[in-house]
């Protein structure tokens, strides 16, 4: 089904006041329309700023926002896409001491290890210190670490309620 339509969340966990004008127009560019956020201090980065943008776009719209966004000094955020026809979930996440790092996800927002990742980290059964840094690394382990603090966002933090559950 080409054109699918999906949906995510683009989370800016810390950015610089000067990047954030950028980071709304990069995000602007990958969705074909201009984008306003709603920035509020990062109480966990003094002089750090924060964000959340829900957005809508065709298959892949995830992966463009990443790419838009990869590399840029100062900048944390994580950026998730829902599963669509034929299209499993994703989740990216980007530090800039890590890089990114880049997950399927099921539709509960689990993070969906492939099986032959699997197998390589069994490899190393017999090392158990060597098997968990393999399991943790096909995690993003690292990466929800570093972000932890930063996803946390202090009292006056927008909330997102759910309007549909089950």
């Amino acid at each position: 089904m080409a054109g699918a339509i999906t949906r995510g969340v683009l989370f800016v966990h810390s950015a610089p006041r000067a990047l954030c004008p950028h980071i709304e127009w990069a995000a602007g560019n990958v969705l074909s329309a201009r984008v306003t956020f709603d920035w509020t201090a990062q109480p966990a980065g003094p002089g750090f700023y924060r964000a959340e943008h829900s957005w809508q776009g065709p298959q892949g719209t995830g992966a463009r926002l990443a790419s838009a966004l990869r590399g840029w000094a100062h900048l944390r955020y994580e950026i998730t896409e829902e599963a669509s026809h034929g299209v499993d979930g994703s989740r990216w996440s980007h530090t800039p001491e890590l890089g990114i790092f880049h997950a399927a996800t099921d539709v509960h927002g689990n993070v969906v290890v492939p099986e032959d990742r699997i197998r390589a980290a069994l490899e190393h059964a017999a090392d158990p210190a060597r098997l968990r840094a393999e399991l943790d690394l096909a995690l993003g382990q690292a990466w929800d670490d570093e972000l932890e603090p930063f996803r946390y966002a202090g009292a006056g933090a927008p909330v997102r309620w759910l309007h549909r559950v089950g």
